[in-house]
């Protein structure tokens, strides 16, 4: 559906002032065109003084009018009304301020994302089985045997790689298109999260979703890896369609518990990877055993073997079998992941990691 100027007026009208009123009521709304999809308008307050403490005043009607229906792109200019002439205060030569989200660009077939040999996908059927942990002391298992790795915290609903890798600074764009990508343990990262407050929801539709995670891939200065991990929202929905239909992958790797209720999820994850033509590279079983510290008891708290029997069942490797350890979770909270140290569940990530390494995959 094509946006009109009363939509955009519409939505403006939303964005309540000091006094009660709003943009559109002060008549602060100036020179709006609508063009296939690009709105264009200006902010003209009535001095430059107080235009310089309207920035997130700006910011935010740029927000509201991206998030309408058939909005493509949105150019707002903050000015100050001066003898009749709208001049630009001091605060529009700020730095580029990148906006993340909006409708993807059309593209004629899978890309492949400029520096990057190869894309593997993180995935899991349902949510709690731990991929976001294996998703990141993966990548840092495999940057500690001197590969070089990125990490695409492509989990746009809840993205946990800034808190899992201890990075919370907002990611540089010098362009407003550009994006430079942190770093953190010896892995290059992005993520939603750096963009967003933490506590703040992600409230988009499916479009918003495949254009941030086209712009996370195409517009981020990856340089040259040699492996991009993605760690994708749980499920089967408009992100990972969006991965495996546009982007060239090297392959899937399922997480899950062993229990029969995450493997009836990830029987579907791996359908669909299978629907998709993306090949499965195999399956890793977490939570899969209990070790008591104080006794030595071991306890299958969600069952036994399911995940072996699966990847057996489907003919894929079973890449590991990691325990429940309260020292991952701490070392996850704490911002470096487990397999940065030298552990045993550390050996555990670095031998998944060798693995990939001799067989080609990372």
């Amino acid at each position: 559906m094509a946006v009109t100027k009363e939509n955009v007026l519409e939505a403006l009208r939303r964005i309540s002032l000091p006094d009660g009123g709003d943009l559109v009521s002060h008549d602060f709304v100036r020179a709006l065109s609508v063009d296939r999809g690009v709105v264009r308008f200006v902010i003209e307050a009535p001095t430059a003084e107080i235009a310089q403490k309207m920035g997130p005043l700006r910011q935010a009607a740029e927000d509201v009018v991206a998030s309408l229906d058939g909005v493509d792109e949105v150019s707002v200019v903050l000015t100050a009304h001066n003898g009749g002439h709208a001049q630009p205060p001091a605060a529009a030569k700020a730095p580029p301020s990148l906006k993340i989200g909006g409708h993807p660009k059309p593209q004629a077939g899978p890309m492949k994302v400029a520096g990057v040999d190869r894309i593997l996908a993180i995935g899991s059927g349902k949510g709690g089985v731990g991929k976001s942990t294996v998703s990141s002391n993966l990548a840092v298992a495999l940057a500690k045997q001197g590969r070089k790795v990125g990490l695409l915290d492509a989990d746009i609903y809840g993205p946990s790689q800034p808190r899992m890798m201890g990075v919370n600074k907002r990611p540089a764009s010098p362009d407003g298109k550009t994006i430079i990508p942190l770093h953190a343990h010896g892995v290059t990262i992005m993520s939603l999260g750096f963009m967003l407050e933490e506590d703040k929801p992600v409230v988009w539709r499916g479009p918003m979703l495949m254009g941030a995670l086209q712009q996370m891939l195409t517009q981020v200065r990856w340089g040259d890896l040699d492996v991009l991990i993605v760690d994708l929202p749980p499920g089967t929905g408009d992100v990972q369609l969006t991965l495996c239909q546009k982007t060239e992958l090297t392959g899937a790797i399922v997480v899950s518990t062993p229990q029969d209720v995450a493997l009836i999820d990830a029987r579907k994850a791996l359908g669909m990877f299978d629907q998709l033509k993306t090949p499965v590279l195999g399956l890793i079983e977490n939570m899969s055993v209990f070790h008591c510290p104080s006794c030595g008891h071991q306890a299958h708290i969600f069952g036994h073997g399911g995940v072996a029997k699966e990847a057996e069942k489907l003919g894929v490797p079973l890449m590991g079998a990691l325990p429940i350890d309260l020292d991952t979770r701490l070392a996850g909270d704490g911002g470096t992941p487990i397999a940065a140290g030298d552990s045993e569940m550390a050996k555990a990530y670095a031998r998944i990691a060798d693995g990939l390494v001799r067989g080609g995959m990372a």
